[in-house]
């Protein structure tokens, strides 16, 4: 394990290039780093599933302003909008539940009120979702897969959108944004999905089969091993390594 550390610690720091996010290189982040919002930032973490370069054209189609508009305005604006699972209803309630949570409090505040008992990122995601939820009655399938439910101790979901979110918000870098303060590196789990997955069972970082919250758990503990401040450093590099298909001389 400590030569496969020295590989990924330099490939973090290669990584760790504005060139990483690119037209070339497309990833939501492109239009988030572009904004440096929370808001925003969740907008574009809660839609990164699919093809990253769809996701961009989506996510640059976006007219950000709309989160100060009435809803009339907002489902006017958005009417015309939609990607893969959300139609033009379920992109327009979630502006309108972001315009509410805005005016009522910060994201970081929110969620702070359930991670600062324990220090526990779940439980900040449970208050920061069960939020979201109370301040709209909306439903649908799409909003639905958007948003999720509120993590407990029974969770299978991996949740990456929104731990890739938390890492946006909480780690900075030439990558991560670093918007929020008063989270630690150190408490934050892997945004896991299927390329992070299969490089790191490949890799012998992860030895779970099944693609769920317990694989989450399970590398971001291998992955405190090698950094036990920031462990989740690893996850850019991991996941361009899966979707580059790019393992040579890691085995």
């Amino acid at each position: 394990m400590r030569d496969l550390k020295k590989l990924l610690d330099a490939e973090v720091l290669k990584r760790d290039s504005f060139s990483e996010i690119s037209d070339d290189k497309p990833d939501p982040m492109l239009v988030a780093r572009i904004q440096k919002d929370e808001v925003i930032s969740l907008i574009c973490a809660l839609f990164a599933y699919g093809n990253a370069r769809l996701i961009v054209k989506f996510l640059s189609s976006l007219d950000f302003s709309l989160l100060d508009a009435s809803d009339a305005e907002i489902r006017d604006g958005l009417k015309n909008h939609y990607y893969r699972f959300q139609n033009s209803d379920d992109i327009s309630e979630l502006f309108i539940t972001l315009k509410r949570v805005k005016n009522e409090s910060s994201l970081e505040d929110i969620f702070l009120s359930g991670y600062k008992k324990e220090s526990n990122v779940l439980d900040g995601l449970a208050v920061l979702i069960s939020k979201l939820w109370d301040l709209n009655s909306y439903s649908s399938r799409g909003y639905k897969f958007l948003l999720g439910q509120a993590p407990t101790k029974k969770s299978s979901s991996t949740y990456k959108r929104w731990n890739m979110y938390l890492r946006w918000m909480v780690r900075e870098d030439s990558i991560d944004m670093g918007l929020w303060s008063r989270v630690s590196k150190s408490d934050l789990l892997m945004p896991l999905d299927t390329h992070t997955f299969a490089v790191s069972r490949s890799l012998g970082l992860l030895n779970r089969k099944t693609y769920d919250l317990k694989a989450v758990i399970e590398l971001t503990k291998r992955l405190s091993t090698f950094d036990q401040k920031d462990p989740i450093k690893y996850d850019f590099a991991l996941y361009r390594l899966g979707q580059e298909k790019n393992l040579a001389g890691f085995k």
